[in-house]
């Protein structure tokens, strides 16, 4: 892992002196670098990627002698599945009082696992699993509380860099992935940040499919992981 986090690290620094500061890319006018940072699933364990992107982040504002100085700056994507996609929810969505910076730092992000992990994946919640009724494990009324609180009105359009979520439809039987990049054709995936990440996270068995209407278009969504464990290859 260190030797990974080391060329991520490197890798980060030299599209910064390449390109500079990130902006929003219309595609497909990418440039010559497109930094991309892809966060996988894993539930509880959200706690061990964003420990990684604090260390990041506090060294990208050491380095920069920046102390506002955020991931979102330095990324041209953020992707997440599941739990990823909680996270890149989380480091995207812009602060109300100044949207050019991020509403939560990584320091936030993790204190929230810390603090609200255990509940969201806790026994205490469990509605049951049997092979004559089947249920998901938890109900997921915690994860929706706190996602609906913390997002609040946030939209994929209002994020500060690219973003790609995937999820899967139960409905339609087919993925869906929520781009920034496809917006401008498909209108009816600019929902909440907020309805997003809790689709992206509903991994089967262990919470139930998430159900939202966005306009005309209705969405039931589970575990991004269906679509693409690893959200890099469909950024």
């Amino acid at each position: 892992m260190a030797n990974n986090f080391f060329l991520l690290f490197v890798f980060v620094f030299a599209s910064q002196v390449i390109g500079g500061l990130n902006t929003k890319l219309p595609p497909p006018s990418y440039g010559n670098t497109v930094s991309i940072l892809s966060i996988d699933g894993g539930g509880i364990k959200g706690i061990l990627p964003t420990v990684i992107l604090e260390y990041l982040e506090n060294a990208l504002q050491s380095v920069s002698r920046d102390e506002k100085a955020a991931l979102a700056d330095y990324f041209d994507v953020i992707a997440g599945t599941s739990t990823g996609g909680i996270i890149t929810g989380l480091l995207t969505t812009p602060n109300p009082n100044d949207t050019s910076r991020p509403l939560f730092t990584t320091k936030q992000i993790l204190q929230f696992y810390l603090e609200f992990g255990p509940s969201i994946f806790n026994q205490t919640y469990a509605i049951g699993w049997d092979n004559d009724t089947p249920h998901a494990k938890f109900d997921g009324k915690f994860l929706h509380e706190k996602a609906h609180e913390l997002l609040q009105e946030t939209r994929l359009h209002d994020t500060l860099t690219n973003v790609v979520i995937p999820t899967f439809d139960t409905v339609d039987l087919h993925p869906v992935i929520f781009s920034s990049f496809k917006l401008k054709t498909v209108p009816s995936l600019d929902a909440k940040l907020s309805d997003i990440c809790i689709g992206t996270s509903a991994f089967p068995s262990q919470l139930p499919p998430y159900a939202f209407k966005n306009g005309d278009k209705e969405f039931n969504l589970v575990d991004g992981a269906l679509t693409a464990a690893g959200p890099v290859n469909s950024s």
